[in-house]
């Protein structure tokens, strides 16, 4: 619609849209935290809240022009540098201030570099975990996101993506199981350690799944029905995949946990994320279901091999965000939304073979620049905590802190006044 006017409901939809969104990012920090040992939970806390500084001025000086200038089908032009011709005026196909819309895609680049952090927890330094994040979202997630919803190649080709699952989920899941792999297994990573606060990760997990209304409703820009129903769609789709998920544990460890709900609730948030705008209610639960199935045979998988994803972050956001990329192809019919397109149901077979191109183009960007770029900052500086500071806690090496009372360093140690018990039962460990 250009030279559409401002409507002020729809500014003001998105307005909450992008609070919801950046809520995520310390909601992932909480959901993350409670997920290791408790030496390493502030550490892992400022992983994601780091983000909400460093990628947030990158978005606003560079990111933002990368991802939507004008540009070729590679990247966006250098047009919008310091947000240059971003300003109060809607902008073109939406009726929300320029400036705006804007902020709101700033929340999506804010969190997806903070997803990667669940992998390589509890053994990075924080310098070189910054400067990786910092070229991750100028190198990857600039130019992705505009080939996906810039006017790039994967835009043109006609693939469909409503709020991010290649941009965001594929991208960060992929350069995660590289990095892992990469940095090597955590000190003690074979004992599988127990979540240190289930109720952290409880309540990270309740705070995703709110704000990812803001993510994927918000997606529509606008305060319409394709809002209501990517709402809808989000809900049900968290909701089938959590289901599903304790039904999956209980079969293999005889008792669905607390961790397990909360990790199937988020891969369903996951899958149905590039869909949410584009398929009916009930197809959303089937994609979740699907979804959490997908992800948690992989953990199952990812088990046996010497990679240690230390949240399994590509085995739920990876995964996740490939099976609802394709399934998108599936699913989606023009009868909920005209501008998308009919899948195979529908009677389009062809859209599921775009979804897989544009899902293995984000792939092969995420992992080979992942490479590169951890290749490269391990020449000008150290990537890999010492083991010491990884048997001290990252809290205490990194930032000089305790996450609990009482936690101190004498000399090179840190010291635990009141460990926690052992626990008669531990269930084993399912987590994201």
């Amino acid at each position: 619609m250009e030279g559409s006017a401002i409507v002020a409901g729809d500014t003001a939809w998105v307005l909450v849209s992008a609070a919801l969104v950046l809520l995520m990012t310390p909601g992932l920090g909480f959901f993350y935290g409670g997920l290791v040992r408790g030496r390493n939970v502030l550490n892992t806390l400022m992983m994601s809240v780091i983000a909400m500084g460093v990628v947030a001025l990158l978005w606003a000086t560079i990111g933002y022009s990368l991802a939507f200038g004008t540009g070729n089908a590679l990247v966006g032009g250098l047009e919008h540098l310091g947000l240059n011709g971003v300003g109060g005026a809607p902008r073109d196909g939406t009726t929300i201030p320029h400036l705006l819309f804007m902020a709101f895609q700033m929340m999506f680049a804010v969190i997806t570099p903070a997803l990667i952090s669940g992998a390589v927890v509890e053994r990075m330094r924080f310098g070189a975990y910054v400067a990786f994040i910092a070229l991750w979202s100028l190198l990857v997630y600039g130019p992705l996101a505009h080939w996906v919803w810039g006017g790039g190649w994967i835009m043109k080709l006609g693939a469909l993506d409503f709020a991010g699952g290649t941009v965001v989920h594929v991208s960060a899941g992929v350069s995660a199981l590289v990095a892992a792999k990469l940095l090597g297994p955590r000190q003690g990573a074979k004992r599988h350690p127990r979540p240190h606060n289930v109720p952290f990760v409880l309540l990270g997990a309740s705070l995703l799944w709110f704000g990812w209304f803001g993510f994927n409703a918000g997606s529509a820009l606008a305060a319409n029905e394709l809002a209501g129903l990517a709402f809808v769609t989000t809900n049900l789709g968290a909701a089938a995949a959590m289901c599903v998920w304790a039904v999956l544990e209980s079969w293999r460890a005889g008792k669905p946990s607390a961790v397990g709900a909360a990790t199937g609730a988020v891969v369903g948030l996951v899958a149905i994320t590039p869909a949410a705008g584009f398929v009916t209610p009930m197809a959303s639960i089937a994609i979740g279901a699907l979804g959490a199935c997908a992800s948690f045979f992989v953990i199952q998988l990812m088990k046996r091999t010497r990679i240690d994803d230390s949240l399994d972050v590509f085995a739920c956001h990876g995964v996740g965000g490939i099976v609802g990329s394709l399934l998108t192809g599936v699913f989606a019919t023009k009868a909920v939304n005209a501008a998308g397109a009919d899948g195979l149901l529908a009677g389009n077979a062809g859209l599921v073979w775009v979804q897989a191109i544009a899902v293995f183009g984000a792939a092969a960007v995420a992992a080979a620049a992942t490479f590169v770029l951890i290749k490269a900052l391990a020449l000008v500086m150290p990537v890999r905590a010492t083991e010491e500071d990884e048997l001290v806690g990252l809290d205490l090496a990194a930032h000089a802190e305790g996450a609990y009372a009482g936690d101190s360093v004498l000399g090179d140690r840190v010291v635990h006044p009141h460990p926690a018990p052992t626990p008669h039962y531990a269930p084993e460990r399912v987590t994201t």
